[in-house]
């Protein structure tokens, strides 16, 4: 249940603070954006939810023509399903038996495909989909240059995949891999060169199943950074992209074309000497992994510092008439770990509150 602690229509600048700011209609833009680029590939959009971590922008994107949902973990997947969404792919290995139990009580209630990359791993999902007369999807995850899950390319992956085929509760649907290594390449010749590899490597695999009469319609990758060339790639049937929808510094400085949609908006708390002033939002409120947050909207302004809940902020034009109670938006350089830190979306349109959302993925590690 949403919590409206200010009523819609108060204006933007007179909410609380901190507070995460989402401007749905830039939202809405590249939800549309990211629709019409893919109507002229062959690949569909499954985005990844890990970003937003809700089922009403899922629903939005389903609107627009996605087929699904990418998630990272259980329980986002597990949230989508009680929002209403059922066509889910968790593209991570799904390790253990509490996990695995979960996974296939899910599966009653959700068309449910999972990544596997270890014949152990294989075993154990069809033995326990099997004794709850259930069928799991399941995509064999490759390893296209990220080196972090997945199984080698060619024929390390065709003999998990016909483990996969084999095995009693599981269906194979096809093979995924993450170029995620590649998001933020600078040069463009460069990340064009590696990323047509890494597809390369995934489809070549996926035609080397099909050659031995294996499945594998489905062939999945890609992120935001990369999205106009695994999405164009022949052979490439699904996208996993997520940050597009609302973007953050670190994607903007790409040049990508999707708008920035996500703030923080905070009060300066105190202005100690003429060209600094303190925010009331600190490490709590905003990450910090890829850099300072930005300040929008002043020039000449920069984040120096974040502590737990304050961020010092230098300003070049000490005659800036800042004074405690003003408020700035901050562009989070990574947004899916700042939604993280929020319980709910301050959803404003023309610079007015719309509508409050819950989070209800925020937290949802496991």
């Amino acid at each position: 249940m949403a919590v409206f602690t200010e009523p819609p229509g108060t204006p933007v600048l007179e909410l609380d603070t901190p507070a995460l700011v989402m401007d749905i209609a830039n939202v809405e833009a590249n939800i549309a954006r990211m629709a019409s680029f893919l109507a002229g590939t062959g690949c569909k959009l499954r985005p990844h939810v890990k970003t937003h971590k809700t089922a009403i922008l899922a629903h939005k994107q389903l609107a627009a023509g996605a087929i699904g949902l990418t998630c990272a973990k259980l329980g986002e997947a597990e949230m989508l399903v009680a929002g209403g969404i059922h066509d889910l792919l968790i593209a991570n290995e799904i390790i253990g038996p509490a996990k695995i139990a979960r996974l296939v009580a899910l599966a009653h209630h959700a068309d449910v495909m999972v990544a596997v990359d270890a014949p152990d791993n294989v075993a154990a999902l069809g033995a326990a989909a099997t004794a709850a007369g259930v069928t799991i999807r399941v995509l064999v995850d490759v390893n296209v240059g990220q080196n972090r899950c997945g199984v080698e390319p060619y024929e390390p992956a065709l003999r998990l995949a016909r483990q996969v085929a084999e095995t009693r509760g599981l269906r194979l649907c096809g093979v995924m891999g993450y170029e995620g290594h590649l998001m933020f390449v600078p040069d463009r010749e460069e990340k064009v060169r590696q990323a047509r590899e890494s597809m390369r490597l995934l489809t070549e695999t996926a035609e080397l199943l099909r050659r031995k009469g294996l499945e594998a319609s489905i062939v999945s990758g890609g992120g935001t950074g990369t999205f106009d060339i695994t999405g164009a790639y022949p052979g490439v049937t699904e996208l996993q992209a997520g940050s597009y929808i609302t973007m953050d510094a670190r994607y903007r400085d790409l040049g990508l074309p999707f708008a920035c949609a996500l703030t923080v908006l905070a009060s300066v708390v105190s202005r100690p000497r003429p060209n600094r002033v303190i925010l009331d939002v600190g490490m709590k409120a905003i990450s910090h992994e890829f850099g300072l947050p930005h300040v929008l909207d002043v020039p000449g302004a920069r984040v120096t510092k974040l502590s737990e809940e304050h961020a010092t902020v230098e300003l070049d034009d000490p005659s800036v008439p800042l004074t405690p109670g003003d408020k700035l938006f901050l562009l989070p350089t990574h947004g899916d770990t700042t939604i993280n830190l929020h319980d709910r979306y301050f959803v404003v349109r023309d610079g007015v509150l719309e509508t409050v959302w819950d989070i209800a993925g925020r937290g949802k590690s496991r």
